[in-house]
C-alpha cells in the first residue's frame, strides 16, 4: 500500500502519512457518490442552503485551529491563511445562503402567441451529477472549499483531490463536510499525485473542475475529451498593474508590493507585470525599493512573506531571475534564500525578450517597465498568452475603467489589487490560456448545473399549422406568415401584402380567435374608409 509523508515547507516537520487512492478505490467512490448524490439533487436548493448554513459557525468556532493546519502545510504567514483562505470561503457562504434558491429558480420564458399558440415554456436547472474538483497547492483550502460548495449548493455529489503538497487541508475539508448533515458519501477526497488525478477523471465524473498550471491543465483537459467529461478550468496568469502618473503613487506602491509578494508571490492573480508610467517611473520605483526593503519574511511575531511550498518552483523563480539579470535586468537584491523562505526582489530594465515578463512565475519576483501613453501601456498588457486579472491605478476612474475595458482579461479591478477576485457575488475566470469557465457569483452557481429547456402546450387546436399535408399553396402561406412577422414595413402594411396567409391561419391564432379576427378586419375597414 502506498502512502505520502506530508511535511512542512516552515521547518520540514512530519504532518502525517497518507495513504495513495488505488484506482479501484477511486472506482467504489465515484459509484458510491452517484448514489448520495441522486438524494442530494432531489433536496430542494432552500434544503441543501439550510444543511450547508451550517457550515459558517463551525468555521468561526475553529478558526484558530484551521489556520494552524493551513499555515504548517502550505507555508503562508498566519494573517495570510485568514485573510486568503478562509475569509472568502465564510463571505461565498454568505452569499449563496441568500441568494442561491433565486439563482437556480425555474426561469419563465416569453412564448410568441402565434408561433407557440397557447403554450408556456421555462428554463429549469439540474445538477449535472458527480463533480470531481482538483484543486491546487497555493490556496489549498479556499480553492478546493469554493467549488466544493458551490457544487454542493447546485445539487451535486463532489470528489476531490487536493494537491499531494497539501494532504493535511485535504483531511481538514473532508473532516468538516462529515460533520455537517450530508449525506453519507457526498463528499469524498482521493489521494495521490497526478496520476491518482487521471483516474478520478477515467472513473466517469459529469462534470471537472481543474485549478492550477497551463500545462497540466491541458493534460486534464485531453484526458477529460476522452470521454468526454465537460470540464471547468481556472490555469495560470500574468496579471498587469497599470500605474498612471494622476495615480496616488504611495497608495499604488504599497498595493503593488502586496499584489507582487502576498503568499510569497505565489497566487495566480499575482501583480506579475508592473507598467508605471514613464513621467512617474523613478519616483516609483524608489517608493518600490524603500517598501521592499522593509518586508518581513518568517514566521515571527511579524512576518509579510511565508515560506514556499515547492522547491521545484523555486528553481522556476531562480531561472527567471537569473534570465533577467543575463539580459541586463537591474534587481533590488540578489535572490536570497534561507531554508524555504525566499527574500522579494524587485526587477527593472526588463523587457517582454525575458522570461520574467512572459512565463508565469509564481514566486516574489516583481519586475517594472514603463510606458508613455496610454495606448502603449494597453498594447503591453495585452502582449501575454494569458489573460486573468488586471489592476489600473489612476485619479481619473472614467479613464481607467475606459482602459479596463480595452484590457484581454477576465476580471479587471481599479485602484485596488486582488481584492476583486474575493468579491463573492462577482464571477471568476480568465481568457485566453488562463482558462474558461467561471465560479463564484451567480454565473458561477449556474456553471455547476445545466439547463433543461421545456414547452408545454394547452393547445385544443385537432393539429398544428406545421403538421402534415404540405403542399405549394401552403408553402406561400408560410411565406407570407414569415413576411408577416419579420418583414419591413409598418404592422399594416405587412398585414395588407401578407392578407392571404394570414386569412389561412385565423384558425390556429391564440387565445379568443373569433374575437381576435373580427377585431383584425374591423381595423383594416376603419383604415380603408380613413
Amino acid at each position: 500500500m502506498q502512502t505520502i509523508r506530508a511535511v512542512s515547507p516552515i521547518d520540514g516537520e512530519r504532518l502525517g502519512e497518507f495513504t495513495v487512492s488505488s484506482a479501484e478505490s477511486v472506482r467504489q467512490q465515484m459509484r458510491a457518490a452517484r448514489v448520495a448524490g441522486a438524494d442530494w439533487a432531489n433536496l430542494s436548493v432552500k434544503s441543501r442552503t439550510s444543511i450547508l448554513g451550517k457550515l459558517v459557525p463551525l468555521l468561526l468556532a475553529e478558526l484558530d485551529s484551521i489556520c494552524d493546519i493551513i499555515v504548517k502545510s502550505t507555508g503562508k504567514v498566519r494573517t495570510e491563511a485568514l485573510l486568503g483562505e478562509l475569509y472568502p470561503i465564510l463571505d461565498l457562504l454568505k452569499f449563496y445562503q441568500k441568494h442561491a434558491d433565486s439563482i437556480l429558480r425555474r426561469q419563465g420564458v416569453v412564448t410568441s402567441p402565434f408561433a407557440f399558440p397557447g403554450a408556456t415554456a421555462d428554463i429549469t436547472r439540474r445538477p449535472y451529477g458527480v463533480a470531481a474538483i482538483i484543486s491546487p497547492w497555493n490556496y489549498p483550502f479556499q480553492l478546493t472549499m469554493a467549488p466544493l460548495l458551490t457544487a454542493l449548493y447546485a445539487g451535486n455529489a463532489v470528489i476531490f483531490k487536493t494537491s499531494e503538497l497539501s494532504l493535511p487541508v485535504g483531511q481538514l475539508i473532508l473532516d468538516l463536510c462529515r460533520r455537517l448533515d450530508l449525506p453519507q458519501d457526498l463528499v469524498q477526497w482521493v489521494v495521490g499525485d497526478g496520476s491518482v488525478g487521471a483516474e478520478l477523471i477515467d472513473a466517469g465524473p459529469d462534470l471537472l473542475f481543474f485549478t492550477g498550471g497551463l500545462t497540466t491543465g491541458r493534460s486534464v483537459m485531453q484526458r477529460a475529451a476522452q470521454h468526454p467529461i465537460p470540464v471547468l478550468l481556472e490555469l495560470g496568469g500574468k496579471d498587469p498593474m497599470l500605474v498612471f502618473a494622476d495615480a496616488n503613487l504611495q497608495r499604488a506602491a504599497d498595493a503593488a508590493l502586496y499584489g507582487g509578494f502576498c503568499n510569497s508571490g505565489q497566487a495566480c492573480v499575482s501583480v506579475e507585470r508592473l507598467y508605471v508610467q514613464l513621467s512617474c517611473f523613478d519616483k516609483f520605483l524608489a517608493l518600490l525599493r524603500q517598501g521592499a526593503a522593509k518586508l518581513q519574511i518568517g514566521h515571527g511575531k511579524y512576518g509579510d512573506l511565508g515560506a514556499m511550498v515547492s522547491e521545484r518552483q523555486f528553481d522556476v523563480v531562480k531561472a527567471h531571475y537569473d534570465d533577467a539579470i543575463a539580459q541586463g535586468a537591474k534587481a533590488s537584491g540578489p535572490l536570497e534564500r534561507q531554508g524555504n523562505y525566499v527574500k522579494p526582489v524587485v526587477l527593472w530594465q526588463v523587457s517582454h525578450d525575458m522570461r520574467v515578463m512572459r512565463e508565469e512565475t509564481f514566486g516574489p519576483l516583481l519586475p517594472v517597465m514603463s510606458f508613455e501613453i496610454e495606448d502603449q501601456a494597453v498594447q503591453l498588457a495585452n502582449d501575454s498568452d494569458l489573460g486573468l486579472n488586471a489592476s489600473i491605478w489612476s485619479n481619473d476612474i472614467s479613464k481607467a475603467e475606459r482602459i479596463a475595458g480595452r484590457l484581454q482579461v477576465g476580471n479587471w479591478v481599479v485602484n485596488d489589487v486582488l481584492k476583486n477576485i474575493g468579491h463573492p457575488g462577482l464571477p471568476f475566470g480568465g481568457v485566453k490560456k488562463s482558462g474558461f469557465g467561471r465560479y463564484h457569483g451567480a454565473e458561477g452557481l449556474r456553471q455547476f448545473s445545466y439547463p433543461v429547456s421545456g414547452l408545454t402546450s394547452r393547445s385544443q387546436l385537432p393539429k398544428e399549422p406545421n403538421w402534415f399535408p404540405y403542399s405549394d399553396l401552403r408553402y406561400r402561406q408560410f411565406k407570407g406568415y414569415i413576411d408577416f412577422v419579420y418583414g419591413s414595413g409598418s404592422l399594416l402594411q405587412r398585414i395588407k401584402r401578407n392578407w392571404p396567409a394570414l386569412e389561412a391561419f385565423k384558425e390556429y391564432s391564440a387565445f379568443d380567435l373569433n374575437q381576435r379576427w373580427q377585431n383584425l378586419k374591423l381595423l383594416l375597414s376603419w383604415k380603408r374608409d380613413y
